[in-house]
């Protein structure tokens, strides 16, 4: 099909606009959630305080969990690792003073009296200085954290676990074990 130079230009334009509209649609359609809260460490972080803010594109699905349980039963700490590094972005975390990094997993439960919990894990960007010096912090390669949002405004929590490994126990129990010590969230605002 030919077109003179005229219609060419205005089928570009067309084209162009449409392009535009679909992407502001795609744009609004994508609900994006934000939580701002504050980190206050705890024990050998006391008096340290943090900004900490999340943004949620999305929510992992059930399959996710389930891959993740896989990859931690077949091989453990390690596999779960492995695991979240290869699914997508699903929001991304900021902490104050850095750049924030990706979150891979996040997953929200509703419960009967209308309270959301929010699970996070990602894994954790290893700096230049922890992999050239091989610390012991590499072995805690998952960040991770638990919002709880109530409906009472000022009632949410929660709980941020910047460096964490998860193993099972003697018994036979899932144990998260932390670099240092888990941070309590603080002055949740949630927005939508």
């Amino acid at each position: 099909m030919n077109f003179c130079p005229i219609n060419r230009m205005v089928h570009t334009a067309l084209v162009t606009a449409a392009l535009c509209l679909l992407t502001v649609v795609g744009i609004q359609a994508q609900k994006r959630e934000m939580i701002n809260a504050v980190a206050m460490g705890t024990s050998t972080q006391l008096g340290r305080i943090i900004n900490v803010d999340i943004r949620i594109n999305e929510y992992s699905t059930a399959e996710d969990q389930k891959a993740l349980l896989e990859a931690f039963q077949t091989d453990g700490a390690h596999g779960l690792v492995n695991a979240v590094e290869k699914m997508g972005a699903k929001g991304r975390i900021a902490i104050t003073g850095t750049l924030g990094y990706d979150l891979n997993y996040i997953r929200e439960f509703k419960m009967p009296d209308g309270t959301r919990r929010i699970r996070f894990a990602t894994d954790r960007p290893i700096t230049f200085r922890e992999a050239w010096g091989s610390t012991r912090s590499m072995d805690y390669a998952i960040t991770m954290g638990e919002i709880i949002v109530r409906k009472e405004k000022g009632k949410s929590t929660g709980t941020l676990m910047p460096a964490a490994t998860i193993s099972i126990n003697k018994q036979g129990e899932l144990e998260i074990e932390t670099y240092q010590n888990p941070w309590n969230l603080t002055n949740i605002r949630y927005h939508n």
